[in-house]
This record gives structure tokens, sequence and C-alpha cells, in this order.
């Protein structure tokens, strides 16, 4: 109760500072900072991991059936594995706009309906702008043909080139910045797809140097607790993968242990070579370590999407446009 009490004053302070004073940099950077708190977040946890595990089994089907020459089986296992990881990126990001504007935070099952319910507003808004950028895409590539005319082309190109520097290099910040973090945030936050294009159109337009910055903030973030993680998994898994070839007694390399932990596993060339007491406990290790390679994996992933849910009420506060 206190986190969400505190999720609330956060961000009516912000709006208001916003409103007060332009934009918030040193706030909106402390938020973004303050988004390592999300992997307390049991239920976008629980959520997001399930995602990922039903994702990877998928994948592992997939995997098998295109081994087994069944390519069918495995364009629908691969497109199942797709369909369960988005829809469950998208209920955890729902959970997670919750907390961050201060809502009282749905249950899991609300979420998930809900997920199902809003998730195409993502990908529309996605190809709508993905059809804006090959105009755009299009449009330079006129430009450049004019460039080629003789006697007219040369003097035209001097003009070309900076523009065409401009805009390349502003669509692809506003891309990285504005509309591939942004776009799933306006979605969960209740925009419809044309809304979450105006949205972000917007924001691209008033906000870019601060998008830039805060996704430049919430990427080092991430990497942080993504390291942190790793060498956190990999100590305790190579102490855990000493230890045990040394207390079970068996004759193979502590690496076999360690195979899972990297989302790995081991291939066993011959059986002869590998004592017959080991091959269970080869699985056995190869399946715990999937488990923490899929925790490993979900914390980093619970950080970012509560940062791009930071970022973009940080941005939208103070606009004329409501969140």
């Amino acid at each position: 109760m206190s986190d969400f009490l505190k999720d609330v004053n956060d961000t009516a302070r912000a709006q208001t500072v916003a409103r007060r004073r332009g934009f918030d940099w040193w706030g909106s950077l402390g938020r973004v900072l303050a988004s390592v708190e999300a992997v307390r977040d049991g239920r976008a946890l629980y959520v997001l991991l399930a995602a990922f595990v039903g994702a990877g089994l998928a994948l592992a089907a997939a995997r098998a059936s295109l081994g087994r020459s069944e390519l069918n089986w495995a364009i629908g296992q691969g497109a199942a594995a797709l369909f369960v990881a988005f829809y469950g990126a998208q209920a955890a990001g729902l959970l997670l706009m919750d907390r961050a504007m201060g809502r009282v935070p749905r249950e899991v099952g609300d979420a998930l309906e809900d997920a199902l319910g809003i998730g195409h507003r993502t990908l529309l808004a996605l190809l709508v702008m993905g059809v804006v950028g090959a105009g755009v895409a299009a449009l330079l590539l006129g430009l450049y043909w004019l460039c080629s005319l003789p006697r007219v082309g040369p003097w035209l190109f001097v003009l070309v080139v900076p523009l065409t520097v401009v805009v390349i290099g502003l669509a692809f910040m506003a891309g990285a910045a504005v509309v591939a973090p942004l776009t799933g945030p306006t979605v969960w936050a209740g925009a419809s797809s044309w809304q979450a294009v105006r949205s972000v159109g917007r924001l691209i337009r008033a906000r870019l140097l601060q998008a830039t910055v805060l996704a430049g903030a919430l990427s080092a973030v991430t990497a942080v607790v993504g390291a942190v993680i790793s060498l956190v998994v990999m100590l305790g898994g190579r102490i855990m993968a000493e230890v045990s070839v040394w207390i079970l007694g068996v004759d193979i390399p502590p690496q076999a242990f360690m195979a899972g932990l990297v989302g790995r596993t081991v291939q066993v060339g011959s059986a002869a070579q590998v004592p017959a007491e080991a091959l269970s406990y080869i699985s056995a290790a190869t399946v715990g370590g999937g488990v923490v390679f899929a925790i490993a994996l979900v914390l980093p992933t619970l950080v970012y999407l509560r940062g791009v849910c930071v970022i973009y009420l940080a941005l939208q506060a103070g606009l004329d446009e409501p969140a």
C-alpha cells in the first residue's frame, strides 16, 4: 500500500512541476533510475515469466518440428511463441503502467484479458507509423532520383545532402527513442490506435531531445541490471557446478552443470563416455538452470518496461494533450 501511495504522489508531483517549470529533467531521470524497483512487482514478474517460459517451450517445439522437416508445424509453433511473448509483455506492461500512473493495480487475470483486447492497438499504431516512415523513405529516394538528372542534378544535390542527412538522422532517433519504446505505453495508458499515433507524433515534435536522453538513461540502467544479474548467476553457477562435481562424485566437466544457466542444453556425444549416474544429474541441472536463466532474463525486461512507462508519463506531463 505504501508503494502505491508513493507512486501516486510521485506522479502528481511530476505533473505539477512539469506544468509550472517546463520539463523536469532531474526528476524524470530520477524516476527512470528508480525503475529498478520493478523487480519487486510480483504480479508483473509472474506474468512475464510465464510468458517467456511458454514462448520458450513453443520455440523448442518449433525447432524439434523443423528438425523433423515438419515445416507447417514449425511455422505454427513459432507463431504461437510470438503470440505468447507479445501478449504476455502487453499484460505485464498494463500492470506496470497501473503502478506508474498511480492506479489501483488490476488482477493478473484482468491484465491478461485486457491485453488480448488492446494488444492489436500497438500493432496497428506501429503499422501506421511504419507506413509513414516508408513514405518518407520513398520521398528521399525520389529526391535522389532527381539528383541523377543532367545539369540540374548536381545543383540539387547540394541541397539534398544536408536535407537527407538531417531527416535520416532524426528519423532513426525518433524511431529508437520514441516510436519503438513508447508506442506500447501509450496504448497501456488507454489510447486507441489512432490516438497512439497522434500522441507519439506529438512527442516526436515536442519532446524528442528529452526522449532520447531518458531512453539512453534507461538503456544504461537496464544494462547495469542485466550485468549484475549475469554476474550473480555465473558466479553462483560456477560454485554450484564445482561443489556438485565434488559432492556427487561424478567425473564430468563442471560446465555440464552450467549449460542451463546460459539457455543451452548439454549435447552428449557419446553416452559411453559419461557415467550413467551422471546423466540424470545433468538433465536435472539443465532444467533447474533453465529456470534461473528465465528469471535472469525477465528481471531486466521488467526494469525496461517500467522505465518506458515512466518515460512516457514524464514526457506527456505538461503537454496540452492529456496523457
